[in-house]
């Protein structure tokens, strides 16, 4: 059992949480019970992702994408009333981490996709206000493009898009998960890398095909569940509660 003020300090801490400018209103959304005995971690809030935590008799809900947002309504009316009455009916706590789980250089989306590959964390990619979102990585040895979208497909347990319109053997590769577009397509090309993955498929199949780059869309959704699936573990081993990842796929 940990105390929730104490869960949310270390996160906070750990995650940098407030160290870069967001849409989202990261940290803790909803504040349920003050004790924690099991935490739970999904990619996604909503009233489906909280009646599964309800299920899983869980203290606190650890997200990638919360339910508060700069561009949103903040009036808890219609669905937003519907989302809070299943949490604070059952006094779950809700915690997001938006960019700050996409860049963070361990535990972060970006970083774990490089390490799963095999790859060493070389610069910083995509930046916002002098902040990098995603990183470029390099291999020791050039790896088979092929054998690069096997181990995805391997850890999503999806297929997925992939424009193979450069090099077949790979020694850089450049990622920004989640919903990258133009402006982060066009970041990897400038960088030299032989591949560039992301989330969400974008209109680039000309730009990739006459410049000769790799592009791998592996999913918006598929491409962040590597950041909570990491904080899961940590935070299961850091404070010895009962952590558990669950991958609510919603095909986007």
């Amino acid at each position: 059992m940990v105390i929730l003020a104490e869960l949310v300090d270390f996160l906070d801490r750990e995650l940098d949480n407030f160290g870069i400018s967001d849409s989202s209103f990261n940290g803790l959304q909803f504040e349920g019970r003050p004790e924690i005995k099991k935490a739970m971690f999904a990619v996604d809030s909503g009233i489906e992702v909280f009646e599964a935590a309800a299920r899983e008799n869980a203290d606190i809900l650890i997200v990638h994408h919360g339910i508060f947002w700069r561009e949103a309504n903040p009036s808890v009316t219609g669905v937003m009333k519907r989302r809070l009455d299943i949490l604070y009916k059952s006094q779950i706590s809700l915690y997001a981490s938006h960019l700050p789980l996409d860049r963070h250089h361990k535990y972060g989306n970006n970083a774990r996709i490089i390490n799963l590959l095999g790859a060493e964390i070389r610069e910083g990619f995509v930046f916002r206000e002098g902040k990098n979102i995603g990183w470029i990585g390099e291999f020791t040895g050039p790896k088979k493009l092929e054998n690069i979208q096997l181990k995805l497909e391997q850890e999503i347990g999806d297929k997925f898009l992939i424009l193979p319109f450069g090099k077949k053997e790979i020694k850089s590769l450049a990622v920004c998960s989640g919903g990258a577009g133009h402006q982060e397509f066009y970041s990897a090309l400038s960088k030299g890398v032989d591949l560039y993955i992301t989330g969400e498929a974008s209109d680039i199949y000309h730009a990739a095909k006459d410049a000769g780059l790799n592009v791998i869309f592996a999913g918006h959704h598929a491409t962040e569940t590597f950041g909570v699936k990491a904080l899961s573990s940590l935070v299961g081993k850091k404070f010895g509660i009962e952590a558990v990842f669950r991958d609510i796929k919603t095909g986007l």
